[in-house]
């Protein structure tokens, strides 16, 4: 029961975009189409739980013990951006029309404050490793829910006749205020 209330609360009572305010950046810049946002969502999801699984890892076994937590930060984003580049390599290789789509966003993602958000806050939390991954991959899968629901709004706002005063950014940002209030409609669940 514990892991399912940890999954309900990442993914829609404290969703890492809509409540907690955290990737932004590419939540707003990768949102223009559902398969570019599905893109990103798989990308940011396997950094997210290895990122996660291997800062757990170097806290309890050398920052802790050592007596050096005030280097957490610096070794985390350290971890988080070899990660990333290891992502973009495979991706480069893999599926070269999705590297294409992502663009410099893909990078971003080495600086997307949800992957280090979410590696500090397991450690906060003081989670067990097994608690910690259900936990990254939920907020992942938040993250994700956010972006397609929100990339599929602006897929449809782009068919949609917008007054000229709300065009552009502006809607964008309207609809993810209306998003985020949605989502907090799951407030009383948990």
């Amino acid at each position: 029961m514990e892991y399912v209330l940890i999954f309900i609360t990442a993914v829609f009572v404290n969703n890492i975009v809509l409540a907690q305010f955290l990737g932004i950046c590419p939540f707003l810049g990768v949102s223009k189409s559902v398969p570019t946002a599905l893109g990103m969502t798989g990308a940011v999801t396997f950094v997210m739980i290895l990122a996660t699984l291997v800062t757990f890892i170097i806290q309890k076994t050398i920052l802790d013990p050592s007596g050096i937590a005030f280097m957490q930060t610096i070794a985390f984003i350290l971890v988080i951006a070899t990660l990333v580049q290891i992502v973009e390599i495979i991706l480069k290789k893999a599926t070269p029309a999705l590297y294409q789509a992502l663009g410099v966003f893909l990078p971003l993602i080495t600086t997307n404050c949800c992957v280090l958000g979410v590696a500090i806050m397991v450690i906060q939390k003081d989670y067990n490793l097994l608690q910690s991954l259900v936990f990254a991959a939920s907020t992942a899968l938040g993250f994700g829910l956010a972006l397609v629901i929100f990339a599929g709004i602006r897929e449809q706002l782009a068919l949609t006749r917008v007054p000229a005063p709300l065009q552009g950014p502006v809607i964008s940002l309207v609809t993810a205020g209306l998003l985020a209030m949605a989502f907090m409609g799951f407030s009383g669940i948990v």
